[in-house]
């Protein structure tokens, strides 16, 4: 019998395996011109800046009020025109089964046309739990997706990863380990990700084995497995219940599938496979229509918004008829596009304003909310990067997200995650984790006892309420550099990319993989053996 869960991390008598996995080195490996002269010293005064941190992420919930950008008549126009979508256009599914399961459940069913009178798909989301939990490998990994709580997640599905010194490559699974490793390190990621990049190193029908094996391994945080076939999402499945327990698996969500709509309006049967297999299983799924406005549905954000809507809760409801109560996150990934080049573009007015909206007709549904997160058309990190990034992570925030897909990495429109751009929107999440915790007003706070001791044309630097607070007053960047010229010059002149590619280093270069049960471990490779074994590799 195969040991189930893994409790073997909570176990303070083990210790970590220092040979485990793949890291790479703390130095620059760059070693040229001026930069190149200056590297040790540069090293150096970047490792005094940039303090080491492992633990377990701090469950983020907020106290700051969500934007209303919409009036009730406004709403109520938007689920009308979702519900006439549904009603007149419909949507296309190719899957006998959930078309029999829709028609039973009084849907119009034509071929593989469902339609829905109006208010039925809404009134079938409804025994999805609007607040749940998902559990890690240990105690302090566990997550609430829901509610006033917000996680954290790295981003998802880029086939190129990126630094300073490699540039833009294809990913390989060594990357995919390093980012799982960052983001188990990191105390803002809640969350370990997905296919955080596409190892392309590996056969097509192969590669989700080792990456659902690097996140159980190399991680403690709840993870996402594959999509990309049912067979694959049932290995992944599977490999969870090797790790965990089959009956640990019944009663906690911890594995989900990311399920995106074919937009517009169409279920294939690769997604509904998918679908199916991670809610029998009582695990989750984030379901997300991923629509360009003027390519994948109308030009006009209300018609988008109507769109998404209607498509998302279609995915919702289905999962709910499989197994009600299986948790479940409704996500939108909505955006424009540049209707001169067809380039899609983040971070425009228009596409915040439509995930204000989503984010309203989302707590109407009493549903898990998820929005994109650090989103760009930029190549590096730069200040378009950081514009972009910054307008559509914050505008998600205020909507009232639940759950943070793409929140550190993304580039390029998600064709790259790179590896200075995962650190610096790590930095950005711990910044805005304080802003969602809101403002305290107390005793403590309103610092009566720091006037006294001051009084009048004293500064406060060293009075006893200073003394006490000043380590928690306010949120340290890792990464922003606020020296003055002179010792900013000393310390070789980093720019922020710089700076953050010695914090990847240096954090890869402390990782310590998490205690592992050698029993799990050699199960979950005796499973992996097999499945390869079974099927000769394929490359597409």
């Amino acid at each position: 019998m195969l040991p189930t869960l893994c409790r073997f991390s909570r176990d303070p008598l083990r210790t970590p395996n220092p040979t485990g996995g793949t890291t790479l080195k703390a130095e620059s490996r760059s070693g040229e011109g001026a930069r190149g002269r200056r590297r040790g010293r540069t090293s150096r005064a970047a490792s005094r800046l940039l303090p080491s941190f492992v633990g377990p992420a701090e469950p983020l919930r907020r106290t700051i009020p969500t934007y209303e950008l919409l009036d009730e008549d406004d709403l109520v126009r938007l689920e009308e025109h979702s519900d006439w979508i549904l009603d007149e256009i419909g949507v296309e599914i190719h899957d006998g089964e959930a078309l029999d399961l829709f028609g039973q459940a009084g849907a119009r069913v034509d071929g593989q046309q469902a339609r829905f009178e109006p208010g039925l798909v809404r009134s079938l989301c409804a025994t999805a739990p609007p607040v749940f939990q998902m559990f890690g490998r240990d105690p302090t990994s566990g997550i609430t997706v829901g509610g006033d709580s917000v996680v954290f997640t790295p981003a998802y599905g880029p086939p190129f990863v990126s630094d300073l010194e490699g540039g833009r490559r294809y990913a390989t699974i060594i990357d995919f380990e390093n980012f799982v490793k960052l983001a188990q390190l990191s105390p803002w990621m809640h969350h370990s990700g997905g296919t955080i990049c596409e190892p392309v190193d590996l056969p097509v029908n192969k590669r989700h084995l080792d990456m659902v094996y690097a996140h159980l391994r190399y991680s403690t945080k709840p993870f996402m497995g594959s999509v990309t076939s049912a067979e694959r999402a049932e290995d992944s499945i599977q490999m969870a219940r090797i790790c965990y327990g089959t009956d640990y698996l019944e009663e906690h969500c911890v594995i989900q599938g990311n399920i995106n709509v074919n937009s517009p309006l169409v279920f294939d049967g690769v997604m509904v496979d998918s679908l199916k297999a991670y809610a029998r299983a009582n695990q989750g799924c984030v379901i997300s229509p991923f629509i360009l406005g003027g390519a994948m549905g109308p030009v006009t954000q209300p018609a988008l918004v109507a769109q998404a809507m209607a498509e998302a809760m279609v995915g919702i409801a289905l999962t709910q008829l499989i197994r009600p109560g299986s948790p479940m996150v409704l996500g939108v990934f909505l955006t424009t596009m540049n209707l001169r080049t067809g380039a899609p573009t983040f971070g425009t007015p228009e596409a915040n304003l439509a995930t204000y909206a989503i984010g309203q007709l989302v707590r109407r549904l009493d549903l898990p909310l998820r929005v994109g997160g650090h989103l760009t058309s930029s190549k590096v990190l730069d200040a378009q990067a950081a514009q972009e990034s910054g307008d559509t992570m914050l505008v998600g925030l205020q909507a009232g997200a639940n759950f943070v897909l793409q929140a550190a990495g993304w580039l390029e429109g998600g064709l790259v995650i790179g590896y200075e751009k995962f650190v610096f929107d790590l930095d950005r999440c711990g910044s805005l984790s304080r802003m969602l915790t809101g403002l305290v007003v107390d005793d403590n706070t309103l610092a009566a006892d720091a006037f006294r001791e001051a009084g009048v044309g004293t500064n406060f630097l060293g009075v006893d309420h200073t003394m006490a607070n000043f380590e928690t007053a306010n949120y340290q960047s890792d990464l922003a550099d606020d020296t003055s010229f002179e010792q900013w010059s000393d310390a070789g002149s980093l720019d922020s990319a710089h700076r953050a590619n010695l914090r990847w280093k240096e954090m890869l270069a402390d990782y310590r993989p998490p205690p592992f049960d050698q029993a799990v471990d050699e199960a979950l490779r005796d499973f992996m053996d097999s499945k390869k074994a079974s099927d000769e590799d394929r490359w597409y």
